[in-house]
């Protein structure tokens, strides 16, 4: 039986760049879905169609400040 590596019995740390990646594709899944809310569920969460259609259009790549910092 080959010697335990501890590179193997540890698991390994998410690339960063990677987690960025998961988090602006959820993100924009998130703000498709956001974009095609009709106007009762908008009130609902207290937006109006102006608002969310602003924010379902932002970029893949502008994540929140505090989705970075966490």
């Amino acid at each position: 039986m080959p010697p335990l590596s501890l590179s193997r019995a540890t698991p390994r740390a998410r690339p960063r760049p990677l987690l960025a990646l998961r988090l602006m594709l959820s993100l924009h899944r998130q703000r498709r879905s956001l974009a095609r809310l009709d106007d009762r569920a908008l009130a609902d969460i207290g937006l109006d169609r102006d608002t969310a259609l602003t924010e379902s259009r932002r970029p893949l790549w502008d994540i929140p400040a505090h989705w970075r910092n966490s």
